[in-house]
């Protein structure tokens, strides 16, 4: 069961890696968002509530569908 001792692991230096070519890094934490993030930001909160708004309705409708069909079987001659 004997071999080579295991290499030792390389640990990355303290602080904030260092920036990339062609990498745009944000601010500080803590800092303000730009205007134009702010608004793409509202615009996606506003369209997923839409997508809910429209799961609901779908949702609704199909159970609609559903119970006119119950009925109409039940009271079928």
């Amino acid at each position: 069961m004997g071999g080579d001792p295991p290499a030792p692991r390389q640990h990355r230096p303290a602080g904030r890696p260092p920036a990339r070519p062609g990498v745009q890094h944000q601010g500080p934490p803590g800092a303000l968002m730009p205007d134009a993030e702010q608004r793409r930001l509202a615009l996606e909160k506003k369209r997923e509530r839409y997508v809910w708004y429209y799961l609901a309705y779908f949702l609704f409708g199909i159970h609609i569908v559903a119970f006119v069909m119950i009925y109409a079987v039940t009271h079928a001659k």
